[in-house]
């Protein structure tokens, strides 16, 4: 079950935008959706009725330019998007998830699961915690793991908290959207890779990150991260060209109308063009795919208040629109 799109409608930056929409014969197109809701169906702009987004990313230096004229054109036919369901935006090949890159989330977090014989006080928890991060930060080493595209659902779509998922939380994240194959690229030329932009949230069980089994093997991020549905994506990918600066965007999330995320992201220890970098001196990174920036402070375990049934998480991105998703209780 999805949400009407109208409904959770907010601007985004520039004068269009990208999304996949379906109509109701439930076939999925790509999108160009311009600044007062109406779209354009890009299969039949551009003459290609197998067109995808993924496609699109994948000649996206060369189909920018006409992009351009097609949201300038008032000629060209244009629907209600109120007409369409939102899917998420992008289907990725392969989502690369980065870890304690907010300062203020990391020294929470730090605190929240130190061990309950630690007998140091709270300020001195966090001061470990700080002194990590700096030294992280000056040997440039970013913290990024796999995830999977099959959980990636759509921006207003109903997600299932499974049975097993004992502490669901949310993690509402800046996403980067690769728009060409990118490998062993620099800090300083990562960000010509980057298309554009979206809204993610990485939802985790924080019971399952950590194998209590085989503690020191570590985070387990398949079984915490990767159920159906645990990253809504979108609505929409914004082109990178729309930003100035990626630097000081406001990331909130409301949880049942009460801001519980609201911070920008000068908070994060390394930006975009480093996140994008580092994943690429591992793995070659293809057009669509997608490179979260981790989640600011605020998350469900810092205010000792999980997702459950009935649960409406509202969030949303400077530039980038909004996204609503409904948390549905799986029957145990």
């Amino acid at each position: 079950m999805s949400v009407k799109p109208q409904s959770v409608s907010a601007p985004f930056a520039g004068p269009f935008a990208l999304g996949t929409l379906a109509a109701d014969d439930g076939r999925a197109f790509p999108a160009l959706v311009d600044g007062e809701g109406r779209v354009v169906d890009l299969r039949t702009a551009l003459d290609d009725p197998a067109l995808t987004t993924r496609g699109l990313l994948e000649q996206w230096p060369t189909v920018l330019p006409g992009l351009r004229e097609i949201a300038a054109d008032a000629r060209v036919a244009r629907h209600p998007l109120s007409d369409f369901r939102v899917l998420a935006p992008v289907e990725p090949r392969q989502i690369f998830q980065s870890g304690a890159n907010y300062r203020q989330h990391v020294i929470d977090l730090h605190v929240a699961h130190r061990d309950p014989g630690d007998g140091r006080s709270e300020e001195e928890a966090r001061a470990e915690a700080a002194d990590i991060m700096d030294r992280r930060a000056a040997e440039d080493l970013p913290y990024v793991f796999i995830g999977l595209p099959s959980s990636v659902t759509g921006p207003y779509d109903d997600v299932t908290l499974p049975a097993w998922a004992k502490k669901p939380d949310w993690e509402l994240e800046l996403a980067a959207v690769i728009g060409r194959p990118a490998y062993r690229v620099s800090p300083e030329e990562a960000l010509e890779y980057v298309a554009g932009y979206t809204i993610a949230n990485d939802l985790t069980d924080r019971a399952t990150v950590f194998r209590r089994d085989m503690p020191q093997i570590g985070t387990d991020w398949l079984r915490s991260k990767n159920a159906p549905g645990f990253t809504p994506l979108g609505p929409w990918i914004v082109p990178s060209e729309s930003f100035g600066d990626t630097g000081d965007l406001r990331l909130t999330l409301k949880l049942n109308g009460e801001v519980m995320q609201d911070e920008s992201t000068k908070d994060m220890i390394f930006d975009v063009a480093r996140m994008v970098s580092y994943a690429s001196q591992t793995a070659r990174l293809l057009p669509g795919d997608l490179v979260l920036t981790g989640s600011p402070a605020g998350n469900g375990m810092h205010w000792g208040r999980l997702l459950r049934d009935g649960d409406v998480m509202d969030a949303s991105i400077t530039g980038l629109g909004a996204q609503r998703t409904r948390c549905v209780g799986e029957a145990s």
